[in-house]
């Protein structure tokens, strides 16, 4: 990787936070439509996945041009957490309002902030990127002296577990009251789509601790991208379901968003999927693993624009309609950081 594609590559989720913020404040601040109060807060806080996103790409481009300095090893996975820490603080805060608008917003974007937190955890998990080349020439499983620690590893994939665990616990408490009002339904229904993104970071957290400390195993090779697959797959069927089957029609355009999140879901697949199979093995389409993530982003754009349409006759369609316009941002984002992996793992 030359300087220059590496600048790109760390640029475009810098531009990416940009769009989602600049276009969630744009919905919040303009026209009557009381559904902007969800839609922009809601994409605006996307954003801060992208700038977490960033922390992971400087941490392993930096590591592959050997730039990488201790400075870089602990400011930008704290980057990350304190991305995710104000993401939670501005969603509890925003969710003090009695409005539904707020209840929803904030709750959702206190789910954001739990994704963000997971990202940072990749990131820090990145921090010995390098050695995951290294480690795949080898052929035993002796731990490398500079690898993470057995306590360090299991830190790092416990903490993406207990974020995915609290997110799924929070969706299900949320649930619980959906027959009572509808704006539990409908940030139920959104947190849980939140918890499979999260559940899937598990395995990409996972893959990259193990790999570094030279343990990963052949049914790992298996088992994470079909976790992450399967996320992505609860999230659309579940969304469709939604769609098709809930009596209002205000609450089942949350299935669209669900949708949204499965994608995201997908394209976190990618990365999974490449750093699991090109894992002492050889596979000649790594090169075009980085088009899952195009594909997902065009598709979540194409099902904005289609949504934009309906809004036009039903109002209860422009929450999801700009809502998937930031989920692409965030899909095209996980392009960048699974063409970097490419990169730092290709044996050209």
């Amino acid at each position: 990787m030359n300087y220059g594609i590496s600048v790109l590559f760390r640029a475009i989720p810098l531009l990416m936070a940009l769009f989602c913020f600049g276009y969630g404040w744009f919905v919040y601040e303009y026209g009557t439509d009381p559904s902007r109060f969800v839609a922009g807060p809601v994409v605006f806080s996307l954003g801060m996945i992208c700038i977490a996103l960033f922390s992971t790409a400087a941490t392993i481009i930096r590591q592959i041009i050997n730039t990488f300095g201790e400075i870089s090893r602990y400011a930008l996975p704290a980057l990350g957490y304190l991305s995710a820490i104000l993401t939670v603080v501005a969603g509890i805060w925003i969710m003090r309002s009695p409005d539904t608008a707020s209840f929803v917003a904030g709750h959702v974007i206190c789910g954001v902030g739990l994704i963000t937190a997971c990202v940072a955890t990749t990131a820090t998990s990145s921090t010995r990127f390098t050695m995951i080349t290294v480690n795949s020439k080898k052929t035993g499983h002796d731990i490398p002296p500079e690898a993470f620690t057995r306590a360090q590893g299991l830190t790092l994939i416990a903490i993406a577990g207990l974020i995915a665990l609290t997110a799924w616990i929070w969706a299900f408490c949320l649930l619980a009251y959906s027959d009572e009002d509808s704006k539990y339904f409908v940030a139920g229904h959104v947190m849980i789509g939140l918890a499979c993104i999260c559940t899937s970071l598990i395995a990409l957290v996972a893959t990259i601790a193990r790999q570094i400390r030279n343990i990963f195993s052949p049914t790992e090779r298996e088992f994470w991208p079909i976790m992450v697959l399967v996320m992505g797959s609860i999230c659309a069927v579940w969304g469709i379901i939604l769609i098709l089957a809930t009596i209002n029609p205000a609450n089942g355009t949350t299935g669209y968003i669900m949708i949204g999140l499965g994608l995201v879901c997908y394209s976190i697949s990618s990365k999974v999927i490449l750093l699991s199979k090109i894992w002492r093995h050889e596979f000649k389409l790594s090169n075009r693993i980085p088009l899952i993530p195009i594909f997902t982003a065009l598709t979540c754009l194409f099902l904005s624009a289609f949504l934009f349409e309906l809004g036009s006759a039903h109002a209860y369609y422009f929450v999801p309609a700009r809502v998937l316009a930031g989920l692409g941002g965030i899909c095209f984002t996980l392009f960048s950081i699974v063409s970097i992996l490419e990169s730092g793992t290709s044996s050209k």
